[in-house]
């Protein structure tokens, strides 16, 4: 998962991913070559004070623009780079409180740093609201003769363009201070949720078949949940969802809070409902997002095919949502680090020389947070939001395949903020989501790829083609899935509509039967794993999850021409990564070949899903299963 760019999400700090992590050796987590070094940031807490006195500076200079915007060509570009390096010295200032944060929740002095951020990116907003009312009072004649008079103000045009466009939901003045001071007061919600699930739920203890105990945190719960014993697996899945359910009607409270203020923003900025305000910020076509719905649905026997090939392979009958994680091949084979990191630089060989040597020198120095530790963030992340420093990548790593594929998912992004940074100025280096997932999805279906092509036995291939299958489902059918309960909640908001955390639960449960087809008796879904949506932090970034779904498919594709060395595919893609934000995302991952309106993507990936099901039932028809 890459972060949000700071200015959009400047107090939602969601440091999660579906990745596995599990404990791990005290000699593994007390090494600080496994811990990324913050002083590339700032050298102390004292040099974040002083750069924050900085910002506070340059926010009253800021002011100082207003009411001149439109005086001469020279004083708009003037005001246009105040903002810019504002906004590049705010994204710092952020990534250095969060990542204190992060590396460990329980910690008061991280949390006061994210607070103080986000104290400062309420101050920037509400010192910068007279800029989008003032620009489209001057009119797009106006900003285009200024363009026209002063070569230095080109830099702007997107960024200009981009104001114009969003004229229809820009208030006056006035209005855009108020929203402003409004900002910390509501994203409060994912606040809570963060600490409550992270820090303060009482987490039940577990006895295993073995004899084991284990405390049920998150972290245990991605660990534990494939177990080999599938009575681990149930007791694992009913104590950890258990536990969700004694909170469901706080956290369908948080949860209720976030659609509410969503809600509200939509219909303040004259919007038709929450879900056309998400998109818009990026100019993406509701388009995307219906096409994706309705292909996923459309393509659920391909999904059915695989719950009823697992039954198989796991030798069961009666197929439960327990069972969804466990291996589909028991393998020993581990993979530590040092091994992980040259399997992700193999893979990405198809992607040239000058990307191999930047993401070599760039894995091999402390950018990472790589093991898991008491307190420390969940999952795992990139965060690329310090133009002049480089990216942050957290994870929490554990020896198996699936951390290998996480490894390379989150420098697929980190190397996406390297090239960006490298080839834009600060205000266009920040990146959309819906083109963020294809450049960390890409490298995880390069990573398979090479992975299959060095398989040394049918053993091993099966490991890696049930991987790729799992990270199909999880990728594709269930972020799709999170994206439709996530319409279905907004919309009932939206309309005016209460929802308490049984009502989100009865909607989540119908629609993880459908996906799983309990109807025509391919799985059975307990109750109690409806509670699920309170454990997905996603839902408190509102309409962020189907841009997984979208990039999944659109990486298959890029992936294919790219290792089949189409004339210009590599090409086109790199100058995709390299273009950060520099026009609308749709229009760029359209440019490079992929259109993600229309159903090919879509069904080009389940296309692919149903060649791996055939490849593993073509090796086990040959093993006589």
């Amino acid at each position: 998962m890459q972060k949000r760019p700071v200015l959009t999400a400047l107090a939602l700090s969601l440091a999660f991913s579906f990745s596995a992590f599990a404990a791990t050796p005290p000699a593994q987590q007390d090494n600080p070559a496994d811990r990324w070094d913050l002083t590339a940031l700032y050298a102390s807490d004292s040099a974040f004070e002083q750069d924050a006195g900085k910002l506070t500076a340059q926010l009253k200079e800021l002011a100082a623009c207003k009411g001149k915007l439109g005086a001469s060509p020279a004083s708009l570009k003037s005001c246009l780079d105040l903002y810019a390096d504002a906004r590049k010295r705010l994204s710092r200032l952020y990534t250095y409180a969060s990542q204190t944060y992060d590396q460990d929740t329980g910690d008061s002095h991280g949390n006061e740093l994210s607070q103080r951020a986000a104290l400062l990116g309420n101050a920037f907003s509400q010192a910068t609201t007279f800029i989008q009312p003032e620009i489209l009072a001057l009119g797009s004649k106006r900003i285009d003769a200024m363009l026209a008079r002063d070569k230095g103000l080109q830099l702007y045009r997107y960024h200009l363009n981009n104001i114009l466009r969003n004229g229809p939901h820009t208030l006056d003045a006035t209005g855009e201070q108020i929203v402003a001071q409004f900002g910390l007061a509501t994203g409060s919600a994912a606040a809570v949720y963060r600490t409550l699930a992270n820090s303060e739920v009482p987490w039940p203890t577990v006895t295993l078949s073995n004899g084991q105990q284990v405390r049920l945190d998150q972290a245990a719960y991605t660990k534990y949940r494939g177990d080999d014993n599938r009575a681990d697996r149930k007791l694992v899945f009913d104590a950890f969802f258990g536990k969700w359910k004694d909170y469901e009607r706080t956290f369908g409270q948080t949860l209720y809070g976030q659609l509410k203020t969503d809600a509200a923003y939509a219909k303040v900025r004259h919007y038709p409902d929450s879900q056309s305000a998400a998109l818009d910020a990026d100019h993406l076509p509701p388009k995307v997002y219906q096409t994706l719905i309705a292909q996923t649905n459309a393509s659920l026997p391909t999904l059915h095919r695989y719950f009823k090939l697992r039954a198989r392979m796991l030798g069961v009958t009666d197929l439960a949502y327990y069972d969804i994680y466990a291996p589909l091949l028991k393998s020993e084979r581990t993979f530590p680090l040092a091994e992980g990191r040259q399997m992700m630089l193999d893979s990405v060989t198809p992607l040239g020389p000058d990307y191999v040597k930047a993401l070599t020198s760039a894995a091999s120095a402390r950018w990472m947070d790589v093991y898991p530790r008491p307190r420390k963030a969940a999952g795992a992340y990139m965060n690329g939001d310090a133009y002049d420093v480089h990216p942050f990548v957290l994870l929490n790593y554990t020896d198996n395949y699936e951390a290998v594929s996480t490894l390379a998912h989150e420098w697929g992004h980190a190397m996406h903020s390297v090239l960006a940074n490298k080839a834009q100025p600060s205000i266009y280096a920040p990146y959309s989501i819906f083109v963020a997932e294809i450049a960390s999805t890409t490298n995880e279906a390069l990573l398979l790829e090479h992975r299959l092509s060095v398989a040394k036995d049918d053993d091993e291939r099966l490991l890696y083609l049930g991987a790729a299958l799992e990270g199909l489902r999880g990728t594709f059918f269930r972020q799709a899935m999170f994206a439709e309960f996530e319409a279905a909640i907004h919309a009932r908001v939206d309309q005016g509509g209460s929802l308490t955390g049984a009502q989100m639960t009865a909607i989540y449960t119908d629609i993880l039967k459908r996906y799983h087809g309990e109807a025509q008796g391919v799985m059975k879904i307990d109750p109690v794993y409806g509670l699920e949506w309170a454990y997905v932090p996603h839902f408190y970034n509102s309409f962020y999850v189907f841009q997984y779904a979208t990039s999944i498919a659109a990486a298959q594709d890029f992936a294919q021409r790219i290792l089949a060395k189409q004339p210009g595919a590599l090409d086109a893609y790199l100058k995709m990564l390299s273009a950060g934000g520099s026009s609308d995302p749709y229009e760029l991952v359209k440019t490079a070949g992929v259109d993600l309106a229309t159903p090919h993507p879509y069904q080009a990936l389940v296309a692919r899903m149903n060649s791996i099901m055939d490849q593993i039932e073509a090796i086990e028809s040959k093993r006589g299963k």
